[in-house]
């Protein structure tokens, strides 16, 4: 029997990482998805913050985690895999610090963009989750929108610092966190830098299906919310 299982949703570009993670680290998985589940009193004894993804596995203290980049950091140390999260210290510090750089400021404002398009809720606190009038959420969704290419040219300039990825010459669990970020960004027909194009590509053509079939589970979602646009 397989003891990880990973709990997921599947348009999800946060559950997307992980997945992408799994399948090109070749580890033993079970994957479920958990779509209309995560508030049910089966998962939310697992997991009281019902979030996704989650991992779990009897190894765990609670017996599961949840955050992606928590998950890809525990199965790298557990395995061992150095391919994706290199031993040394100083560049296991970068891809740590690329990866909060990520969740702390850029993804926050990707959300901020692209859920209202996407139908997902916003977080309290956001003015799309106000009783604000249209175009007051449309002004914040602008605002978060043009916001998005300061971190960028971050990732750019100072991570990347002209390698093909945060990991150098391979990508590191940074870059699958942050190519399956810039998934979402197709839901409002962002324009990326040529730099960023290329970067989407190379993490697709190096990491193949692993990629690839979680990358359409995202990319379905969005082609059919475009659909039911029109």
């Amino acid at each position: 029997m397989t003891a990880m299982k990973l709990h997921v949703l599947k348009p999800s570009v946060n559950n997307m990482a992980v997945r992408v993670f799994v399948r090109a680290a070749k580890l033993d998985f079970v994957e479920d998805d958990v779509y209309g589940k995560t508030r049910t009193p089966e998962f939310l004894s697992k997991n009281p913050a019902h979030m996704t993804p989650m991992l779990e596995a009897k190894q765990l203290p609670k017996g599961a985690i949840w955050e992606s980049c928590a998950i890809m950091q525990y199965l790298s140390n557990k395995h061992q895999i150095t391919k994706f999260y290199p031993k040394a210290a100083a560049k296991r510090a970068m891809i740590d610090s690329a990866m909060f750089y990520i969740i702390g400021s850029l993804y926050p404002l990707v959300a901020r963009a692209t859920y209202p398009a996407l139908g997902f809720p916003q977080y309290p606190g956001e003015v799309g989750a106000t009783q604000l009038d249209a175009s007051h959420k449309a002004e914040a969704q602008k605002a978060a929108l043009d916001a998005i290419a300061e971190p960028l040219g971050v990732f750019h300039t100072f991570y990347m610092d002209g390698k093909p990825f945060i990991g150098g010459t391979k990508p590191s669990i940074a870059d699958i966190r942050l190519a399956a970020t810039l998934e979402f960004l197709a839901i409002v027909d962002y324009k990326l830098p040529d730099w960023a194009k290329t970067f989407m590509a190379n993490i697709e053509k190096t990491l193949g299906k692993a990629y690839t079939e979680p990358a359409a589970d995202v990319r379905g979602y969005i082609a059919y919310v475009k659909g039911q646009a029109k």
